[in-house]
């Protein structure tokens, strides 16, 4: 039997998944490590924390599947994305990364933006403070003993990748969250590079994400214990690895994903122009590309709900009779800009609001006006699909916190007008990184048949036609509520103290 692992590197913790050849889980294991806020906005981790976890999750997992050391042929990887991680000559970590939601950078997208408007037909993408280049710009800015010291540049799994294979290698899906990528010729951009004075040989080689980009360097194939040559495979950025571990690889089929953030993801046989209004990335697929919108607080908005209207309740008891109340909340709508919004405004100042509230609004109205808002959000991104690309979705996979309320089930249902299901084994980006090490193993052909093994869906919840027309008209008002309050939010955030 042959076994694969998949390494996912969270924010918060590195997960291991171990896989047999038809697409089992057979066993996973974590480690946790610290994320740091050295100032208001930071957000930091040491990268050898990174390496630590994983050699404790490999660890773990061969304790607890000691077939592991003869039998495992594939180790790929799944990773958060935009994360500057930088090494010195004898590939020592010079600073800590600095993190994808470290928010910095604000300034620096700004003047990237100024001094190079064509980045985003370079691109696909604007710059905002989660990617990479404006990192690589604060740095040059703040800390130039430090770049001075760069010899190579990556993201965080790529670290994971070079520690295992000794090679520097990046994906194209991890690469297209960088703003360096020429997403038409798949190749660092010369003139990007160039115009913000970044050595072409501080970067990675760029691989296919089920591509190899070597084998276990011998001391640590004798430190673990293998008897057997383990392969190693670039891997891919998290929502690409969770878009393929949800079997989201044809067109019409789209990913709604909530958890802290929310996003709504598209299959992009093609690459579609969305100037700018949603990211456009290379997918873990070969040669395919997805499309995202991003909602900023879709999970934290029910969390800061929950925590202070209710605190110490737990969400089912919480949600447990939103179902009594009729779509649309009984008149009262929420928007979920608690911390600014990203898709389709990217306004750092557009704060929440509840509209509508009467006094014959109970705790189950604010629950379900909540929930509602927060997938009108992620609606917006659907729009711009439907719009631009002319996308209509046949299925719509639900993972995360949505997934798991039968009530915000029928809501997304009847709000996207879209049948939703759900995975039955819902394992994250940790088992598309699995999925690429089989692809790239010759385990299976390609994608297609990866994805019939390994990804199993629960029943269909389908749209029902009354809710759906209902919907259509709350939505539109949602619609108007950012242009009304987006002037008084920044009178408010221009009385607020420095």
């Amino acid at each position: 039997m042959a076994y694969l692992l998949g390494l996912d590197l969270g924010t918060s913790s590195l997960k291991g998944l171990v896989f047999d050849q038809s697409g089992q889980l057979i066993n996973t294991a974590s480690a946790d490590y610290p994320l740091t806020s050295p100032r208001p906005g930071y957000s930091e981790q040491d990268p050898n924390h990174w390496r630590q976890a994983a050699q404790t999750v490999i660890f773990e997992l061969l304790d607890k599947i000691p077939e592991l050391r003869k039998e495992l042929i594939g180790i790929s990887f799944s990773g958060q994305m935009h994360s500057l991680v930088l090494l010195d000559e004898e590939n020592t970590v010079i600073r800590p990364a600095i993190l994808w939601n470290d928010v910095r950078t604000t300034k620096q997208c700004q003047r990237i933006m100024e001094e190079m408007p064509e980045i985003l037909a370079i691109t696909k993408n604007v710059a905002l403070e989660g990617f990479t280049l404006p990192k690589i710009y604060w740095v040059q800015e703040h800390e130039p003993e430090n770049w001075q010291r760069v010899r190579h540049l990556m993201l965080p799994k790529d670290f994971l990748a070079l520690w295992l294979s000794g090679t520097y290698s990046m994906d194209y899906s991890d690469a297209a969250g960088t703003l360096l990528l020429d997403s038409e010729q798949k190749c660092w951009s010369t003139e990007i590079i160039n115009k913000f004075a970044i050595p072409a040989e501080i970067l990675p080689t760029l691989f296919e994400s089920a591509e190899e980009v070597g084998t276990l360097v011998p001391e640590l194939q004798a430190a673990f214990g293998f008897e057997q040559e383990v392969k190693i495979f670039a891997g891919g950025a998290d929502n690409a690895c969770a878009a393929l571990g949800s079997g989201i690889i044809d067109e019409g089929i789209g990913m709604v994903s909530i958890g802290t953030s929310g996003v709504f993801l598209s299959f992009e046989e093609q690459e579609v122009d969305y100037q700018g209004k949603l990211h456009v990335f290379h997918h873990a697929v070969a040669k395919k590309h997805y499309s995202m919108g991003v909602t900023l607080a879709a999970g934290n908005s029910l969390s800061w709900y929950r925590d202070t209207f209710a605190e110490g309740v737990d969400f089912s008891e919480l949600l447990a009779d939103v179902e009594e109340v009729s779509p649309g909340a009984d008149g009262l709508l929420f928007t979920p800009y608690i911390v600014g919004e990203r898709t389709p405004y990217t306004d750092s100042t557009i704060r929440g609001s509840f509209i509508g509230i009467d006094t014959h609004h109970r705790r189950r109205h604010f629950s379900r006006a909540v929930l509602e808002g927060i997938t009108f959000s992620l609606k917006d991104s659907q729009l711009i699909m439907e719009e631009t690309a002319k996308r209509k979705f046949s299925k719509i996979v639900s993972v995360g916190g949505g997934a798991k309320n039968k009530a915000w089930l029928q809501m997304q249902a009847d709000i996207f007008d879209a049948e939703i299901t759900t995975l039955t084994t819902e394992q994250g980006p940790g088992m598309g990184a699995a999925m690429l090490a089989a692809i790239g193993s010759g385990l299976y052909p390609d994608e297609a048949a990866c994805v019939e093994a390994f990804v199993k869906y629960g029943p269909v919840i389908k749209p029902v036609k009354e809710n759906v027309a209902e919907y259509q008209r709350v939505y539109a008002i949602y619609q108007k509520v950012y242009p009304q309050t987006a002037p008084l939010c920044r009178e408010l955030a221009a009385l607020q103290p420095e």
